[in-house]
């Protein structure tokens, strides 16, 4: 008998969920399936070390809710467009560009990522500033970590994000209503809390396309679209930067975007929310209930004005 040894597996490897459900479809009927079916599932695994301590212990929402119910402007402003428009999404090979107020600035593949820090599943509540919510079970690893590898300068306050836009690849932005590619911010210590994870992955697997792969961010105690799907770069800025919902209208999105149930968007209040799959509303809790690990970063603060 001859054995080979293998490298191990990349990133690059890794087969994404759409693109084995499709071959799984292809292959059905076959004897086929029992081996490459497999074979594909088990690549899509993410090897995760550890549950959060973060975790919350409410029921999870359905995987099939969460990844046919998205926005993802990028591939239509329907909820369950985004679903079938990024199917052919490439998202490998990926890189993140880190810069800006930083002492060692940096592009990093996936796999260098996923050095980073062991993953964690995290399973947080999600609250759409639509007044929808969801609990996920969410993969990856405090953004913090990643922030150290680049050495944050004292003259960095915030951190901006930018999320990648290909015209070819995402016609649907076209008219969308909103600039891409799309930019988000946090304060610094925002995205130093350990609650604020740069996620890879969901309910055990890589991220499917329409919830962001191959990397975004989730951020509970703020509104989702805080939450930038498909980070393309990271800045590390003196001055608070730009985000797209603010730049769109001000009124409306604020830079803050902490979960409140007092403050309520222009159009509709948030004092309660729906659960995908509940029919009854529930109240909505200051900071999405994560207060306790956030609310320390916004003593002092009017959360009337800094909305």
């Amino acid at each position: 008998m001859i054995i080979r040894n293998r490298p191990p597996l990349s990133y690059s490897d890794v087969t994404p969920r759409n693109e084995y459900l499709n071959r799984r479809r292809f292959l059905a009927g076959s004897a086929a399936v029992l081996v490459s079916g497999a074979a594909a599932l088990r690549a899509a695994k993410l090897n995760v070390a550890s549950k959060s301590p973060f975790s919350t212990s409410e029921p999870l929402t359905p995987f099939k809710d969460v990844s046919t119910y998205n926005n993802f402007y990028e591939f239509g402003t329907a909820k369950d467009q985004p679903s079938q428009l990024a199917k052919n999404f490439k998202t490998s090979p990926w890189h993140i560009k880190v810069e800006g107020q930083v002492n060692k600035p940096g592009v990093f593949d996936m796999d260098a990522i996923l050095k980073i820090a062991p993953l964690e599943e995290r399973i947080y509540r999600h609250r759409c500033v639509e007044a929808w919510s969801i609990v996920v079970p969410w993969i990856g690893f405090s953004l913090s970590e990643l922030l150290k590898q680049v050495e944050p300068k004292s003259t960095a306050k915030y951190v901006a994000f930018e999320s990648y836009y290909d015209p070819k690849q995402m016609p649907a932005g076209a008219w969308a209503g909103i600039s891409f590619p799309y930019v988000e911010g946090l304060r610094l210590d925002e995205a130093m809390n350990p609650l604020a994870l740069l996620c890879t992955g969901m309910y055990g697997e890589t991220l499917p396309n329409q919830n962001g792969a191959p990397v975004r961010l989730v951020i509970p105690w703020k509104y989702g679209f805080k939450s930038i799907k498909s980070i393309a770069k990271i800045k590390l800025v003196e001055k608070q930067p730009p985000t797209t919902w603010n730049l769109s209208s001000s009124r409306e999105y604020g830079f803050y975007s902490n979960v409140n149930p007092q403050v309520d968007h222009p159009r509709w209040s948030q004092a309660k929310e729906r659960r995908l799959g509940e029919f009854l509303k529930r109240q909505t809790i200051l900071f999405n209930g994560y207060g306790q690990q956030v609310a320390g970063m916004y003593n002092g603060m009017d959360l009337r004005k800094n909305y």
